[in-house]
């Protein structure tokens, strides 16, 4: 007896496409009661968020990689930073990508995602999703079916927030870090990692504009909104720039290699490095 086909879920294209636009975004879908990927490399979503082994061994390769990359060593508030911005930037697209490309939200609960970073792939067990009336899959086991765009990125919100506050309950104690702090780095990634595969897959504008509705600057616990904004330069031409909720702490490695758009810099500082980006 031949055995059973399993049907791709109503988020599979979108992951494929992720794929395509992100490599280290593959996903690996899981069939009902498949355990998740174990081994050398992967970790629990649920294990980051109960601040066990799985984080320990998580934050290692981050401490790891700065001391190779850099010739020393980063405190540890900052090394957890770091891990944290890594896995946010990239799971948020879990859920981001099949909204933007297909408007269909499926809800990821840390259990149900296990991440190998130096493979860059995910192991999810999609159940549940949200989607539009008109939508072909509405009809599909686990759709939700919800009354409009705003209703839907209400879902989007919903989402993100349901997979990434048990995460931050825990990286916020190894970061000294909580509360609107933490939420100011979640609300640079969901932003930054939708962004950058707009820009990948020629809907750099639209995923500005969705954006700027997903994070209008009223929706906690995200921190402010998008924050894309043009900056004057001196000769007057508009310099296409965003203002991040979170400094990434990479100065405290580099002094020198602050980012173009970190808080910390004063509007002049931002309008020298950004005129200094577009000449080159």
């Amino acid at each position: 007896m031949s055995a059973p086909v399993q049907t791709r879920s109503a988020v599979a294209d979108a992951y494929d496409r992720l794929a395509e636009a992100y490599p280290h975004a593959a996903v690996i879908e899981l069939g009902p009661g498949q355990a998740h990927p174990r081994g050398a490399g992967w970790v629990r979503a649920a294990g980051l968020a109960a601040g066990d082994i799985d984080l320990d061994s998580f934050l290692a390769w981050d401490d790891e990689q700065v001391l190779r990359d850099y010739g020393e060593r980063g405190r540890p508030d900052v090394v957890a930073s770091f891990g944290l911005h890594r896995y946010a930037w990239t799971a948020c697209l879990l859920i981001t990508v099949p909204w933007f490309l297909h408007r269909r939200v499926p809800r990821l609960p840390v259990e149900d995602v296990s991440y190998h970073r130096t493979d860059g792939r995910f192991g999810v067990r999609t159940g549940t999703f949200a989607c539009l009336p008109d939508d072909p899959a509405a009809n599909l086991p686990g759709a939700r079916v919800v009354a409009d765009e705003e209703a839907l990125r209400g879902e989007v919100r919903a989402a993100l927030t349901e997979h990434l506050e048990p995460v931050l309950g825990g990286f916020g104690p190894r970061m000294r870090r909580r509360g609107r702090a933490l939420w100011g780095v979640v609300t640079d990634d969901v932003v930054e990692g939708l962004h950058h595969i707009g820009q990948v897959v020629g809907e750099a504008d639209r995923a500005r504009r969705e954006l700027e509705l997903l994070l209008p600057g009223s929706t906690r616990p995200f921190v402010g909104s998008a924050g894309f904004r043009d900056a004057t330069g001196p000769d007057g031409a508009p310099l296409p720039t965003r203002d991040r909720a979170s400094c990434c702490f990479f100065y405290t490695i580099r002094p020198d290699e602050m980012c173009d758009n970190c808080p910390r810099l004063c509007e002049n500082t931002r309008v020298a490095k950004l005129t200094d980006a577009a000449a080159s």
